[in-house]
């Protein structure tokens, strides 16, 4: 579904009404403010939806390319709601879970933080990132749950073992391994950037798309012209598992 940002209350399924933990996944490795990052408004939205339906645990849940602290960026980007825990990939306990696909494009387990699977409902809320003119959306964005520890090349940081397996078949993998129930993608501005992920062009769009996180990927694709590669993967999978 697509809103207008400026009318935007978020509206939570029934199904969050008896959930005993949410997560919320920001987009939020670095220390910048909208649209680099998942803004503190939305996410202050969302959080009160939630609450109106239901007192579960709220967790926030990020983690850096870098693997450095993310409390500090927390700070930096005024991540301060009441009663919802602020975690750091980092400092999780990590399990080691399974592809459920049959024939798992590159990346047949994946080390996750354990809350993940202790939490009853998944929201990953991105800004609206277009690199070269592919879409860096809701998927992407789970992309960073990954302890970078597991995952980086010593000398070069970063994920750099995920990059060599080739980016988009890692996030299919990832898309099929993460039970995420909704992606928000804040819209209120499109973010063109190229090299730096902090640094780019800025137009005003004004929308907010909610939905499944491959349906809203795929709708704001579709409607803005984006290339966003993992798409067409993740639909070949689903039409063979006939989702």
């Amino acid at each position: 579904m697509i809103f207008e940002s400026s009318e935007f209350v978020f509206r939570p399924p029934a199904i969050l009404s008896r959930a005993r933990r949410v997560l919320i996944k920001p987009s939020a490795s670095y220390a910048a403010p909208y649209p680099v990052t998942t803004s503190r408004e939305i996410l202050s939205v969302i959080i009160r939806g939630i609450r109106q339906v239901s007192d579960a645990d709220i967790l926030l849940l990020e983690g850096t390319e870098e693997g450095d602290s993310i409390y500090s960026i927390y700070q930096t980007l005024g991540y301060d709601f009441p009663r919802v825990l602020l975690l750091d990939v980092k400092d999780c306990i990590w399990v080691e879970v399974d592809n459920p696909l049959l024939k798992p494009l590159v990346v047949p387990t994946f080390w996750v933080p354990n809350v993940i699977l202790s939490s009853d409902y998944l929201i990953s809320v991105s800004p609206l990132k277009v690199s070269r003119g592919r879409g860096s959306l809701t998927i992407m964005n789970m992309l960073s749950l990954l302890p970078q520890a597991k995952y980086s090349n010593e000398v070069q940081g970063g994920w750099d073992a995920l990059n060599a397996l080739g980016i988009n078949k890692v996030l299919t993998d990832l898309y099929f391994t993460l039970p995420f129930d909704m992606g928000i993608i804040e819209a209120r501005q499109r973010f063109d950037i190229d090299d730096d992920p902090t640094q780019g062009e800025i137009t005003d769009y004004g929308k907010v798309f909610v939905g499944e996180p491959y349906e809203v990927d795929s709708e704001a694709s579709e409607l803005l012209g984006l290339n966003t590669d993992y798409l067409g993967l993740i639909r070949q999978a689903r039409e063979e598992l006939d989702i």
